[in-house]
């Protein structure tokens, strides 16, 4: 069983503000160990017994930290401190140069769960040049949407449709399906779409809403052949076969 303090050097200092403030500093020493182990176990331990003195260090090693279990557990830590705290500073990550902060930031505010936070989702933010970075965000926005604006989320999504490879497309394609039947009207429009690429991703996506069982790569083989018929001489494009 880990201990929250095992292997960190963070001590048991309690009952003196001398005392709090090197417990404190023991902890930030220890999430910069070269040990990634090391380096997880500080984490719980902060989550274990949040401080608002830990928010800082939290939120600038989630920018930097290598490992994903690390990452996990930073995330797990500032859900664990007041959002009154966190909520601001993950906003400013948001829109931070370095990717891996914006993806961390935007996952940490996803998880939580303060809709606050909805107004970071920009259409700027949900094109985010980085495929990462943007998959996070489209997972995100689903997560922290308000009531009633499900519509204009799904029509900032969809204008992603036909972007990437096959992982960042089935991110998308599960964006939207999350979204319920708010996305449809919008979904069944891309479906049209002068673009072949976004035709068949709205097609896909389409194919999956109606049949979840059914592969991604199925559902996008059989939507661009589907896209193709529809921009021969003559062809037409609707919803496809349920």
């Amino acid at each position: 069983m880990i201990r929250p303090n095992e292997g960190t050097d963070m001590g048991t200092d309690t009952g003196t503000h001398a005392g709090t403030d090197t417990h404190i500093a023991r902890a930030l020493r220890a999430l910069e160990h070269h040990d990634p182990s090391v380096r997880l176990r500080a984490t719980l331990a902060v989550g274990t017994s949040p401080a608002p003195g830990f928010v800082g260090k939290l939120v600038e090693r989630c920018a930097i930290e290598p490992d994903f279990s690390v990452r996990e557990m930073l995330t797990w830590a500032l859900t664990r401190h007041a959002a009154s705290v966190t909520v601001p500073l993950l906003l400013g990550e948001a829109g931070s140069p370095r990717a891996q902060a914006r993806s961390q930031a935007l996952h940490t505010l996803s998880k939580i769960g303060d809709r606050r936070a909805w107004p970071v989702f920009t259409p700027a933010l949900l094109a985010d040049a980085d495929d990462e970075v943007a998959r996070t965000a489209w997972r995100a926005a689903v997560a922290l949407v308000p009531e009633g604006a499900e519509p204009g989320l799904a029509v900032m999504l969809a204008a992603q449709l036909g972007r990437g490879e096959r992982e960042t497309q089935l991110s998308l394609s599960r964006a939207l399906i999350a979204l319920g039947e708010a996305a449809l009207p919008t979904l069944t429009a891309a479906t049209t779409d002068l673009d072949p690429r976004v035709r068949s991703h709205a097609l896909a996506t389409e194919r999956l809403w109606h049949d979840p069982d059914a592969g991604f790569e199925s559902a996008i083989e059989e939507a661009k052949r589907a896209a193709a018929l529809a921009g021969a001489p003559g062809g037409t494009v609707g919803s496809v076969d349920r």
